[in-house]
Formats: C-alpha cells, structure tokens, sequence
C-alpha cells in the first residue's frame, strides 16, 4: 500500500492592506527608516533627456480615486537603455530607472519625475516605442497589475510599438497613452489607470 503523503494547504490569497505604503515606500508615508530612499526622481541629476512629469490616478470600477495605491516605475534612458548590470558603463551615472511612488492620502493623485525614455530595442531586431512599464498594488488588488505608458506625442513610433499592436482594438489601446500637456514649461503626461468598468486600462500578464 502506498505510503501517505502531506502536503502544505495552498496559502489564503491575501490583498497587499493599508499598510503597504510602510513596507515599500516608508519615507512617502512619512516613516524614517531606511538609509537611502528611492525618492520621486526615478532618472537620477545626470540623465540626459528631456525631463517630464507623470501624474495620474488610479481609479475603481465606481468611478472613484484609490488613495492607497503604490506603483512601482521602471524605464530605459533617454537612448533606449536600461540600467542593468549587462549594460554597466552605458547608462548615465546614477541613472537608476526605477522607483516606487505612492498616491497622495487626500486626492488620491500620484506622480513622479524623471526623463522621456528612448526607443527600446526589442525581440527579434523589433523596436520598441518609448514607454514606462507600471506595476500597481493596492488593498483590494490580490496580485499586482503590470501594465505601460506610452506617450501621446509619438504617434508614429506608438504605431509601429509590437506590444501596442498586440491589442486588437484600437479604443483599448487608447487607455496606454498618456496625454501631454504643459505646465511652467515643463511637459506633463497624465495617466489615469482605470482598475474597471468604461475605459478600463489594458493590463499585461507578464
């Protein structure tokens, strides 16, 4: 007779809680605890580029602002280059290309600085248009939503993007634009990510 085996219970799905901001983003939560924080500059004082800003919501299926959201940024540099050790010398110093922001508790509105990525060399010689990949944890969300933002004013390089293209419709691929504006003259893309409902923003499972 076979030997009985025990295996672990599957672990309840949990959410990431109302705490998750004192974990990942201590400082912007008003909590001095780590040595060195990611700040809301992900490219650093020596990328080259234009600078820009990125704000937005993240909004729920009723219509509504989360205002406990954390979203984690990652991008290349201005030439299409991200900071990883297979690229060491060839991004600028301190370009990090990553950082972790979190909505403001009042307006639910979140943002950071940083510079307009390049073109990003893709699979198979295919080019990417500029884009910065977004990872959103909030209560009520069990497992992290991964998706990009594209910039409205590279229209040619955004039709032409192998990932874009992969959305069949062309109003969904709409809600991965950001739109440009200017403010003291300095551009400003907005990008509100809908979780649900009308509009709701494409998300990638990666």
């Amino acid at each position: 007779m076979p030997q009985e085996l025990n295996y672990l219970k599957e672990t309840p799905s949990q959410t990431a809680g109302p705490f998750v901001h004192i974990g990942l983003a201590p400082g912007a939560a008003g909590f001095d605890i780590y040595r060195t924080e990611l700040g809301w500059d992900i490219a650093g004082p020596n990328a080259k580029g234009d600078r820009i800003r990125i704000e937005g919501l993240v909004i729920d299926g009723t219509g509504n602002p989360l205002k406990d959201v954390l979203i984690e940024a990652w991008q290349a540099n201005a030439d299409g280059i991200y900071a990883h050790p297979e690229h060491a010398g060839e991004v600028e110093a301190g370009f990090r290309g990553w950082g972790r922001v979190i909505t403001d508790f009042e307006t639910g509105e979140w943002g950071f600085d940083t510079v307009k990525p390049g073109l990003v060399p893709g699979r198979s010689g295919m080019t990417m248009a500029p884009h910065i990949n977004l990872w959103i944890v909030a209560r009520g969300i069990n497992v992290g939503l991964n998706t990009r933002l594209y910039f409205s004013d590279e229209e040619r390089a955004n039709a032409a993007d192998p990932v874009i293209n992969l959305v069949e419709w062309e109003s969904r691929r709409q809600t991965l634009i950001a739109q440009r504006s200017e403010r003291d003259g300095q551009a400003v893309y907005r990008f509100d990510i809908r979780l649900q409902g009308e509009n709701e923003t494409v998300f990638f499972d990666i």
